[in-house]
């Protein structure tokens, strides 16, 4: 059994197919990428897996169960949290604040709940926060404001937000956007040793070289269907993919 299955996934918005039956996996412990031209139904794919948009047809099974047709809320729930491609922080809020709407989230109650309630519930989402915090550099500034951070420390700071959550699968949807190259090599290496501590983890990206670098496998969609699906190398060397994606000169 995958941790996640994704079975012959559709969805059409009227006459458009923006997903065309895909079907792949990702197993326990793998770092998968996914890529594609512009609009080839890569982000459309993510909200489909974690409930923000509803299928047309088909089917995802996470540790086993289909959890098609789950709110967002339940799905995270389960064990899967997200990043977006549109950073979602709160920007008048303060970096641990942030942060800690994942940790609440992931213990199922409200913010006014963790705050005056029980007070081992709070302290446990206190403790989660501060993990994620220091996990990706950013607890000695947990009590700046958000939009004092600079864009690429938003970035770990959405990042900290989902770990916050514990997931056992971490869906990234192009974390590398707007970075440069120094930061990109940063966020590769960080990105593995999550993997490496053993956290499932899928993305979206269209840096090459840090997809080809870090992960074990590689789908490609293009029009909304799956056109590979293989190891970086052999993803790298299909005609289609370089027709479709990388480029008839490569």
């Amino acid at each position: 059994m995958s941790l996640l299955e994704i079975e012959n996934v559709t969805r059409r918005f009227g006459g458009l197919v923006a997903v065309d039956g895909v079907t792949t996996r990702v197993e326990a412990g793998e770092l998968v990428g996914l890529i594609g031209p512009n609009g080839a139904g890569k982000t459309t794919l993510f909200n489909l897996i974690s409930g923000f948009t509803p299928l047309s047809a088909g089917a995802v099974r996470f540790k086993g169960e289909p959890i098609q047709g789950l709110k967002p809320h339940r799905i995270a729930a389960r064990g899967m949290s997200r990043t977006f491609q549109n950073l979602r922080v709160f920007p008048n809020m303060s970096v641990f604040d942030n942060v800690s709407v994942g940790a609440v989230g992931a213990m199922g109650q409200s913010a006014f709940a963790a705050v005056f309630g029980r007070r081992a519930r709070a302290d446990a989402i206190s403790a989660r926060t501060w993990e994620a915090l220091e996990r990706v550099g950013l607890g000695g500034v947990a009590e700046d404001l958000a939009a004092n951070l600079s864009y690429g420390k938003r970035k770990y700071l959405e990042i900290a937000r989902a770990l916050a959550m514990k997931p056992e699968l971490l869906i990234l949807d192009e974390p590398a956007a707007g970075l440069n190259d120094s930061e990109t090599a940063d966020l590769a290496r960080f990105i593995r040793s999550l993997n490496g501590e053993g956290l499932s983890i899928m993305l979206v990206e269209h840096d090459m070289n840090l997809v080809m670098g870090i992960c074990s496998r590689v789908v490609v969609l293009a029009s909304g269907r799956k056109i590979a699906d293989a190891e970086p190398a052999a993803v790298r060397a299909d005609p289609a993919v370089l027709e479709a994606y990388l480029g008839v000169d490569e």
